[in-house]
């Protein structure tokens, strides 16, 4: 079953259930006029985040799915390769009873921003999601992403720039400092909130410098909700059912973020609406083989049978981390070639 719990008195803007009434990760949710239909949604994968496999996500129960991360420069001057792939909505992620998609753009320039939000609108997404949080060097070194945890009038002057050029919620994704002790990004998303008009802000309460190890810290990240006029999304470590439920639940935050926990496992929205189950060796082999196609769809033969040896590896964990089978499909350059090899797996065919 589906986790709920009461919802308490503060932050309630008259769209969510009355205080004290009991909430769970299958209700929906308002951001801004849009109605998200449940609380766990897809994180902005770099790299990863392609129209397929937000559709996966959106496939396996994600109320809202975001793009992966992209440069709002290459957007403003009109780079081929990140307007005709990153900005790609597929008109399935749009099927009836699937949740609105976000682009995730990055960058330090206001005016560029405001081109680049305005091309995304132009392009159908729902909503503007800005990185503010990526550790990465080159995108520190360029003043963006967490960088912009140093200048929160800048940060404020982007994320306003977004909202005018696009006309769409905007929503900021951040990190809670730079380093130990520092809680700037606490500060920084009750500026975006009151001076910037941003409609909710997806917290990963987690500082530059540890990146993705360590515990996330969800007493922060309660507080942030208790005192945060907007929705809370949290992000982080969401790997299990169990933890992520139990972190839900005490942050009290509108919503939860899967990144990492889900490559490989998209059976983890089902799981925490209600649906858990182990998917067998037919099912994991049967997803991957839909994710082939839909590669295929996106990059055409050749592209797609290098870019998915990343994806590969998600798969195989899932079906016992077979070293050989791992090795075998790093090896293949072709998708004839990987179905070749899965169909060599206990209970496939060639034709499955």
């Amino acid at each position: 079953m589906a986790v709920t719990r009461a919802r308490g008195a503060e932050g309630e803007d008259g769209t969510s259930p009355e205080a004290g009434a009991p909430i769970a990760l299958t209700d929906s949710w308002r951001l801004a006029h849009l109605t998200v239909p449940n609380r766990v949604v897809l994180a902005p994968l770099a790299g990863i985040g392609t129209w397929f496999v937000r559709l996966q996500a959106k496939r396996h129960g994600a109320g809202m799915a975001v793009s992966e991360m992209v440069s709002s420069h290459a957007v403003h001057h009109g780079n081929e390769k990140t307007c005709a792939e990153l900005l790609r909505l597929h008109p399935d992620e749009r099927a009836p009873g699937y949740g609105p998609t976000a682009m995730q753009l990055f960058g330090q320039d206001p005016d560029v921003m405001h081109s680049a939000a305005a091309t995304v609108a132009a392009a159908g997404a729902d909503v503007i999601d800005l990185n503010m949080g990526c550790p990465v060097p080159k995108v520190m070194k360029a003043g963006a992403g967490v960088a912009l945890l140093k200048d929160h009038d800048l940060a404020v002057a982007v994320a306003c720039a977004a909202r005018e050029g696009s006309g769409l919620p905007v929503t900021v994704k951040l990190r809670s400092g730079l380093s130990e002790g520092d809680t700037r990004g606490v500060e920084l998303a009750h500026r975006l909130v009151a001076d910037a008009g941003v409609s909710a802000i997806a917290f990963h309460p987690r500082t530059a410098k540890v990146h993705h190890k360590g515990e996330p810290d969800l007493d922060l990240a309660r507080d942030l909700v208790a005192d945060l006029p907007a929705p809370v999304i949290l992000s982080g470590g969401m790997r299990s059912p169990d933890w992520i439920r139990a972190a839900w639940e005490h942050t009290g935050a509108e919503a939860v973020m899967l990144a990492r926990g889900a490559l490989g496992n998209p059976w983890l929205f089902a799981a925490l609406l209600g649906e858990e189950h182990a998917p067998t060796q037919v099912e994991i082999l049967a997803e991957l083989d839909w994710l082939m196609d839909r590669a295929v769809e996106h990059w055409g033969e050749v592209r797609a049978g290098r870019a998915l040896r990343r994806f590969y590896p998600w798969y195989v964990e899932r079906l016992g981390g077979d070293k050989a089978l791992q090795q075998a499909l790093q090896q293949t350059t072709t998708i004839d070639a990987a179905r070749t090899v899965l169909a060599g797996v206990h209970g496939m065919s060639a034709a499955a």
